[in-house]
């Protein structure tokens, strides 16, 4: 499949200036996690960045995640996806949104095994769509988030993220860092089990 083939099914990808490579956004309005979690004071996903700012100001960047979520039901998304990112040194999944099924976990660990020379991210709330350790290749790190700020590290994953408003328990640089990772891979990294995060 060529590129911009591949480009008709899967639609642009999304470059921020903080992060070493591409990312993947899809309408944060249809997390099935996060939409319960968005309404719970002191949750993460409570006041979400990716439903305001750019992610809602220009309605193009909403329609392009909407084009991006019908997309994942093409019997080509995965070729579609792999295409893309083939070439890409480090991915981020969903800086905005999440997984949406089992049957949408499973297409992305296919992606990551067509795209071994990738290492790929993906942070998510989504418990019961885990897959099964063993089936998680070794170019990707599922993050599994913290549902509460300043919570604690649970044991229903091998690596998690989370969020804290105490400034000394946070690992990630990037805001002493000009708000970039800059030469960090923390996030993509087998070796490191939790990143913490400053709350926005």
């Amino acid at each position: 499949m060529k590129v911009n083939e591949a480009i008709k099914i899967t639609d642009t990808f999304t470059r921020t200036s903080k992060m070493p490579g591409l990312s993947y956004s899809l309408p944060a309005w249809e997390c099935k996690t996060g939409s319960k979690l968005r309404k719970v004071p002191g949750s993460p996903c409570y006041g979400c960045y990716a439903l305001k700012g750019n992610y809602t100001r220009y309605p193009a960047i909403k329609a392009a995640q909407y084009r991006r979520l019908a997309a994942i039901d093409n019997p080509l998304w995965v070729q579609a996806m792999a295409t893309k990112i083939k070439n890409q040194k480090w991915f981020r999944w969903h800086d905005a949104g999440d997984v949406q099924s089992k049957e949408h976990m499973q297409k992305i660990l296919e992606v990551c095994k067509l795209t071994p020379n990738t290492k790929h991210w993906l942070p998510t709330q989504e418990r019961a769509f885990l897959p099964a350790p063993e089936d998680v290749p070794a170019n990707l790190v599922i993050r599994l988030s913290r549902s509460k700020i300043d919570g604690p590290a649970g044991n229903a994953w091998s690596h998690d993220s989370g969020v804290t408003t105490e400034d000394w328990k946070r690992t990630c640089p990037a805001p002493d860092q000009g708000g970039k990772c800059l030469d960090c891979r923390a996030c993509w990294s087998k070796s490191v089990k939790s990143v913490i995060y400053g709350k926005h």
